[in-house]
């Protein structure tokens, strides 16, 4: 009887191995597979800004030519070329109105947020729903009596004026965005500082806020990156003093021709400070838009 036990055991042994195995090198192949498959759609929407990079180094006639050419003599010349025309008052511009329309929301939206997700306020979902609903109306449908009433006020080309309305723009994507964030705190933690005796302002800046933190971050460098790129409000609403960068770079394109190398130039620049914003930012923007992700 044992010696007919021991080779089924074996053959079971050697069979449940091979099973492992085949399921390990299943999993090797299909995480090969995912990988590769990652990394070519990294390279599919990496190409065209690695393209435009490449042709800001090259002469104008280079770039224009109908056939891309790949070996063609390398300069900075059109970086040079982009700040003759006068791109680094439009970068302040940009800076300016971005940080402190950011700045703004964030400090409207986090108590915002709270009274609509912790400490709720009454007919909170009205609220909420308000608040979102502004955003399902486009910009252009406003914008004649905008500048209307700006003309009459004197308020055109203010860099003051358009920070206001980028506020307008992104304060209720950040106050829904950092509900939800909130909706992640443990509601016993709230309770117990309630009834220890600390005010709504404890609870929100002592209590809530550094376990949303994350979540504020992501949410912050969010608005920050849709106010730095904004160009419909920018091109119609500033002229010169308070022009942004993007109206700045519509403006290489015009009747005269399409200038793409210096505009390849000036698209890099400003680009620079979103890719230094979003690495330094990248741990806190992942970890707070995975919040909710896995409740």
């Amino acid at each position: 009887m044992t010696a007919v036990a021991e080779p089924t055991r074996t053959n079971e042994m050697s069979s449940a191995s091979t099973a492992r195995t085949g399921r390990k090198g299943g999993f090797r192949i299909g995480g090969l597979a995912l990988t590769v498959l990652t990394w070519l759609l990294v390279l599919f929407f990496f190409f065209p800004v690695g393209w435009t990079i490449f042709t800001s180094f090259k002469s104008e006639a280079a770039a224009a030519s109908a056939t891309p050419l790949i070996f063609t003599p390398l300069s900075f010349e059109q970086y040079a070329e982009v700040f003759r025309r006068g791109m680094g008052l439009y970068l302040l511009n940009s800076a300016a109105v971005a940080v402190l329309s950011t700045v703004v929301v964030m400090a409207l939206a986090i108590p915002a947020a709270y009274a609509l997700s912790v400490r709720k306020v009454r007919r909170w979902t009205d609220a909420l729903f308000f608040v979102i609903s502004t955003r399902f109306m486009p910009f252009a449908a406003v914008i004649i009596p905008i500048f209307l009433l700006l003309r009459e006020l004197g308020l055109l080309d203010n860099l003051t004026v358009l920070g206001v309305l980028y506020v307008g723009m992104n304060l209720p994507l950040a106050i829904w965005m950092m509900r939800s964030f909130f909706d992640e705190v443990p509601a016993a933690i709230v309770e117990a500082a309630h009834v220890d005796g600390a005010s709504y302002w404890k609870e929100l800046w002592r209590i809530a806020f550094p376990i949303v933190a994350p979540g504020a971050a992501a949410a912050a460098l969010i608005c920050f990156i849709f106010a730095w790129n904004e160009y419909f409000l920018a091109l119609l609403l500033t002229s010169v003093t308070a022009m942004t960068t993007p109206p700045f770079l519509g403006s290489f394109v015009d009747g005269r021709g399409q200038f793409l190398a210096v505009l390849s130039a000036a698209i890099t620049i400003a680009i620079i400070p979103v890719i230094i914003a979003g690495w330094v930012a990248q741990k806190r923007l992942v970890a707070g838009l995975a919040m909710g992700a896995v409740k």
